[in-house]
């Protein structure tokens, strides 16, 4: 049996079909606020439920409570704040109470919010708080710093979906919970990735496996660093990895299109969370999850969980360390189970790998599968 979705129900925010045209015709007497990419990708995952318990962007007393307190005002558990942001100009146009009409960065109509509040924020506050540096070289921190200086907040209503480049990937929490109930899984645990998935990734999953019956690999599939590797070519090593090395009744590969906020610990909880919303019973959570640069300790991420009960997440967290191939084990492990120095470790970041495509080098083939290293090279372009 699935979870229950965060806060007890699903939300659904999409205008029934018979009223879309209705809408259509309303918004041209509404004011109009045209949302950015990373807003509109949060306005979407309102719509579909993947945020549940939340309907729209925050309100400011549940803005507060999550920065805060990562709670909702009513006291459920959220800790990262999902709010629209707007220039002054744009804010004293607008009036509570009213609706506004919400449209695409390319000017197409994609729904309504149901204005309830305009209210200024600290950015700086917001900074330290969620994530832990008020330093504008932090990724999260820039993209905070750089949006308007006025939050709108309400529920939302949305036209449709967009199902983006890859829809055969795409699927809503209300699809991929039909999906996990065709397939008779009772426990699921889900994978966030924004990488390539490579033998340490591989080893961690079949570890959860042991303990689960389906496990979901549930990439990101917003906007992330410029120097991550594309979401195609990506979504090429997980089909070639999953058509040969893992057990083809036991795994769901499905899109997760958020963006990342690089929040750390604060964005494990949030990832879990989601997660539970798209049926997953269980989480793995590794080291520096959601990390950047050294802004978090490695194990910061693991430790945030201590501060809720278990029955307030309603996901179970697996924690894992990093794994890694040991040249004198001639297998996986992880730093609790491999008996062996440092030096022994074929252990290689995100920055290494890209540089050793960049300069044509093979990946070993302890660190990743073969037909994962041959999609890599053939997207950088190394003959």
């Amino acid at each position: 049996m699935t979870s229950i979705p965060h806060g007890g129900k699903l939300v659904d925010r999409f205008i029934p079909d018979h009223k879309v045209e209705e809408a259509r015709e309303k918004a041209h007497s509404l004011p109009q606020v045209v949302l950015n990419s990373r807003q509109l990708s949060d306005f979407y995952m309102l719509a579909q439920g993947a945020f549940s318990p939340l309907e729209g962007f925050m309100v400011g007393r549940d803005y507060r409570s999550v920065v805060e307190e990562m709670r909702l005002a009513d006291g459920t558990v959220w800790p990262l704040p999902v709010t629209l942001a707007v220039g002054r100009e744009v804010a004293r146009s607008l009036r509570e109470g009213q609706e506004v009409a919400l449209f695409s960065p390319e000017g197409s109509l994609v729904g309504l919010l149901e204005l309830e509040e305009i209210y200024r924020y600290d950015k700086v506050e917001e900074a330290r708080r969620v994530f832990l540096t008020d330093d504008p070289k932090h990724p999260g921190v820039a993209a905070l710093y750089s949006q308007g200086e006025v939050l709108l907040g309400g529920r939302i209503w949305a036209l449709g979906l967009d199902h983006g480049p890859f829809p055969q990937y795409y699927r809503t929490p209300r699809e991929l919970r039909e999906e996990i109930r065709r397939r008779g899984w009772r426990t699921v645990v889900g994978f966030q990735t924004r990488n390539p998935i490579h033998r340490a990734h591989e080893y961690i999953q079949k570890c959860a496996l042991e303990v689960v019956e389906g496990l979901l690999i549930h990439p990101l599939a917003g906007e992330t660093k410029a120097d991550d590797i594309p979401l195609a070519v990506r979504l090429r090593c997980y089909e070639v990895l999953l058509q040969n090395y893992y057990p083809q009744n036991r795994v769901l590969l499905a899109l997760f299109p958020a963006f990342m906020r690089y929040a750390g610990p604060r964005e494990a909880v949030f990832h879990a969370l989601c997660r539970k919303n798209y049926g997953c019973t269980h989480f793995i959570v590794g080291r520096d999850h959601a990390g950047v640069g050294r802004y978090y300790g490695p194990y910061d991420a693991q430790e945030i969980f201590r501060r809720f009960e278990p029955q307030e997440l309603g996901i179970v967290p697996l924690f894992f360390d990093n794994a890694f191939y040991c040249r004198r084990c001639s297998s996986m492990a992880t730093a609790k189970t491999c008996p062996h120095p440092e030096g022994e470790r074929l252990d290689l970041s995100g920055t290494q790998v890209r540089e050793m495509l960049r300069r044509g080098e093979p990946l070993p083939p302890e660190f990743t599968r073969p037909e994962v290293a041959r999609a890599l090279v053939e997207a950088a372009g190394v003959s």
